[in-house]
């Protein structure tokens, strides 16, 4: 375990090396009724009921990718892994975990347990669609494991869906599965003048967004789909995915 800096609290800042290092400060800080809060990215500090702690408690330490299988479509990852980091490495294999498109310093497991979503849930769903397996340290010690590492997952107590979006209340995750999506072929960011029309003329797009920027669409596909989608809408669109930021 190392102590480490980078957030903003006057009180003692850890990072533990392994699940069961973690499991144990909780413990300690339970037995010892120390509040703990937990410190992924920093990125969703502000959601959720946050606690004035006598610890933090970085997940910086547990960055390994555990088990990548591409041709399953499953990704295990621990939790301070950053979000960034593993959407570059699918991409190399045509492959994305569907997460929040810029994700800054966001990790993993702060996504996972602030229950956000990207701007891709209006086609592909939320973010607890696609968490198949999760591992949590709890309050009291223990390491508890929930869900499974196979798409068609259904056996057990739905602990995956349950810790995501749990704000730690649970335990502090320490590893999930992830659901993968191949990736398209193609890609294209469609202006619009109005959002509402894209919406019963486009077939299942990635999003339809409305900004201070205007509206846009983001459609996928093939290059024969992509071009066919966009001129519904629009007379010009443009290559790729401009996310607003």
């Amino acid at each position: 375990m190392t102590r480490v800096v980078g957030t903003p609290f006057k009180v003692p800042t850890v990072a533990p090396a392994s699940p069961e290092e973690l499991a144990a400060i909780l413990d300690d800080a339970g037995e010892s009724g120390q509040p703990v809060l937990v410190w992924g990215g920093g990125t969703h500090q502000g959601l959720g009921n946050r606690v004035e702690p006598a610890m933090v408690v970085s997940t910086r330490a547990l960055d390994a990718v555990i088990a990548y299988e591409p041709e399953d479509l499953t990704l295990v990852v621990e939790a301070g892994v950053r979000v960034g980091a593993i959407e570059a490495m699918l991409a190399e294999d045509r492959r994305t975990a569907v997460l929040p498109e810029v994700p800054g310093d966001a990790t993993i497991g702060g996504v996972v347990a602030a229950g956000v979503s990207g701007f891709r849930r209006f086609r592909y769903g939320p973010t607890r669609d696609r968490v198949l397996e999760v591992t949590i340290a709890t309050g009291d010690g223990r390491i508890v494991r929930g869900g499974g590492r196979v798409v068609k997952n259904v056996t057990g107590f739905d602990l995956p869906r349950l810790a995501t979006g749990s704000f730690g209340s649970l335990g502090v995750i320490t590893s999930v599965c992830l659901k993968l999506w191949p990736a398209a072929e193609t890609s294209a960011t469609v202006p619009l003048e109005d959002a509402s029309q894209a919406l019963h003329r486009l077939y299942r797009p990635l999003a339809v967004l409305e900004t201070d920027r205007g509206a846009r669409a983001y459609i996928q596909g093939t290059v024969e789909e992509v071009e066919s989608q966009a001129r519904r809408v629009s007379d010009s669109w443009t290559q790729g995915l401009d996310w607003p930021a």
